[in-house]
């Protein structure tokens, strides 16, 4: 996957802000407990999860990209994920929502606008990731979307978004799926 140019100018990195990123250098990062699961969060997680909160927002709210983006990143936590994944996934899902649908659609047992905001966005971020992040194994998008979804979703939603990538992996990753 190669990295989109950012979807929102680069802040000016004389002035630091509560949000700014910090250099890999910088001695003032905290270390990884193991048990505080919010730091043992892996930096591409953390972007799928700024991702579907981008999602939320553009669906209720109406946004365009640049409004969404730019809300995201002053999140105090934003410095914490992989940027460019989150400008990818981000760009991508909104981009391609209707072809990402139509896929969809077709292993869903509902109308699409019956789905909840949030289980609609995880299955976004996963079909976005299936079709065009070939460097992520089929399984490990699957898995990283039941996981949003019992962090975010309703009771059970876990189990359907399971069922609908199970199907619909089958049309992305084909070639992928067979050789196992």
């Amino acid at each position: 996957m190669s990295t989109p140019e950012s979807i929102i100018p680069k802040p000016d990195a004389s002035k630091k802000t509560p949000g700014s990123r910090r250099s890999r250098g910088d001695s003032a990062r905290k270390p990884r407990s193991t048990g505080d699961r919010a730091t043992a969060r892996s930096a591409r997680r953390r972007s799928r999860e700024l991702v579907l909160q981008g999602l939320y927002q553009w669906f209720l709210s109406g946004s365009d990209l640049t409004a969404v983006a730019l809300h995201i990143r002053e999140q105090d936590e934003f410095d914490k994920c992989d940027a460019a994944h989150f400008d990818a996934v981000l760009r991508g899902c909104i981009d391609n929502t209707s072809a990402l649908d139509q896929v969809l659609t077709r292993h869903l047992d509902r109308p699409l606008n019956e789905l909840s905001p949030i289980e609609h966005g995880i299955l976004l971020i996963a079909g976005f990731e299936l079709q065009q992040c070939l460097d992520i194994p089929y399984k490990v998008v699957i898995n990283e979307a039941v996981e949003l979804a019992k962090s975010f979703g309703g009771t059970d939603g876990h189990k359907y978004v399971n069922g609908v990538l199970d199907k619909a992996a089958v049309e992305w990753r084909t070639a992928e799926i067979q050789s196992r």
